[in-house]
């Protein structure tokens, strides 16, 4: 009991001793924004404000008394104002000096501001000290994802610019793969040393539908920022009813949806707040949307006797939360009728062609064959005592019928031809 009775007095005791003793406060300020550095205290009168940055006087304010003029050589009035170091972008309101408020108002902070800053109050009463961490950060304004080839194969880019600290990045796929991500992140800072961070993840070949998210996070645990995106490739006919798919990820909750066209025309807008949906023309006659599907995270595009000049492209969904996008790019591709008939007519063309170039090589093969086949048949001998004889033959021949010799030959035949039949 008396232990605790002697801290208390010794707390009571400090408390007493120091009474402008004020605890350090933190600022954060955001880069290119006005910041206030408070500082409170026992107003009094002749004050003197004087703003200190790692003990070098960066602002001063002096209350001139009653006794001396009312207006310096260069026209003031009894406040008197000496700016050094911070150019001209700080100040305090006088008015406010003389009822204890001496806040450092700095505007168009950066990034060289940061420090500690002290405050020192001198007044006819006494003085005071105060002390003030000031924190200058840039936050994530927004995240752009997208798809690159520039590196020779297809690759996710995540981009943020103008953030500091440097932020961490990370990526990950819905659904899950067992495939290990190896994004490639650099990190560059500007001259006034903000950075600018490019990661970069290679798509993983053979799963086409996956969702590829970027998440983004500050080490002043800010919001986390989240991108994701998906590309898909559909076909259909021209005159013929087609469902262009656009599905939002489970981390999205009542976002908003925009359609747009491959050469950047609106398609359709859907405001989550209002649960509406509005198209633009002339495709408020082809598309139609359904507004009780999409904040459950279905905004599929129906598209209305399409056309295939006029609705051949890319189609690009995106959803929108606060933090948050999902990007979907579909190449959708309407056949033309008339150039399918084409392609039929000549396709059936080259079958006849084929047909007949074919019943061409039948028949010279079998050609070949038959003269093959018929130079392998063997030809008689000719004698050349057997050839004189037909010569004799054949001008025997040549003689009347009413020539002995002819007559003789048909006698001795038949005599012949008897005496054989005797024998």
């Amino acid at each position: 009991m008396s232990a605790i009775l002697t801290w208390t007095c010794f707390l009571l005791w400090i408390s007493f001793a120091s009474p402008d003793k004020t605890p350090d406060v933190t600022v954060t300020c955001l880069v290119s924004e006005e910041c206030a550095l408070p500082c409170s205290f026992q107003p009094g009168s002749e004050e003197t404000v004087e703003w200190f940055r790692q003990d070098v006087v960066v602002y001063k304010f002096e209350q001139q008394s009653d006794d001396e003029d009312d207006e310096d050589d260069d026209g003031s009035s009894k406040e008197h104002l000496k700016r050094e170091q911070l150019g001209g972008r700080a100040s305090i309101l006088p008015h406010l000096v003389a009822r204890g408020n001496a806040t450092l108002v700095l505007r168009r902070s950066g990034l060289k501001d940061r420090g500690t800053y002290r405050c020192h109050v001198r007044t006819s009463t006494g003085e005071h000290n105060a002390k003030v961490i000031l924190k200058v950060e840039a936050p994530v304004r927004g995240l752009f994802l997208e798809l690159s080839r520039l590196s020779g194969y297809e690759e996710v880019k995540c981009t943020v610019r103008d953030v500091f600290p440097a932020p961490r990045v990370t990526w990950a796929t819905e659904p899950p793969t067992f495939e290990d991500l190896r994004p490639v992140t650099r990190m560059h800072a500007d001259k006034t040393g903000l950075y600018m961070v490019d990661s970069r993840l290679r798509r993983l070949n053979g799963q086409p539908n996956l969702i590829y998210i970027c998440k983004v996070m500050t080490s002043y645990g800010g919001a986390t920022w989240t991108a994701s995106f998906r590309e898909r490739e559909i076909r259909g006919a021209q005159g013929r009813d087609l469902t262009i798919p656009c599905s939002a990820p489970t981390y999205l909750n009542s976002p908003s949806l925009r359609w747009t066209f491959s050469n950047g025309s609106h398609i359709l807008s859907y405001d989550g707040r209002s649960g509406g949906s509005v198209a633009s023309p002339p495709w408020d006659d082809h598309v139609e949307l359904d507004s009780f599907r999409v904040p459950f995270g279905d905004g599929s595009l129906r598209l209305m006797d399409p056309r295939h000049a006029e609705h051949t492209g890319i189609y690009t969904c995106v959803f929108s939360a606060p933090h948050s996008t999902h990007t979907e790019r579909t190449d959708v591709t309407i056949d033309d009728p008339v150039g399918e008939r084409s392609t039929a007519e000549a396709a059936s063309h080259w079958w006849i062609i084929g047909l007949v170039i074919a019943v061409l090589v039948v028949a010279l093969a079998g050609m070949l064959a038959y003269l093959k086949l018929r130079g392998r048949t063997p030809k008689p001998r000719n004698d050349p005592e057997e050839t004189t004889e037909l010569h004799s033959v054949k001008a025997d021949g040549q003689l009347s019928e009413d020539s002995p010799l002819t007559a003789g030959g048909t006698n001795g035949q038949s005599s012949l031809q008897s005496g054989a039949q005797l024998t």
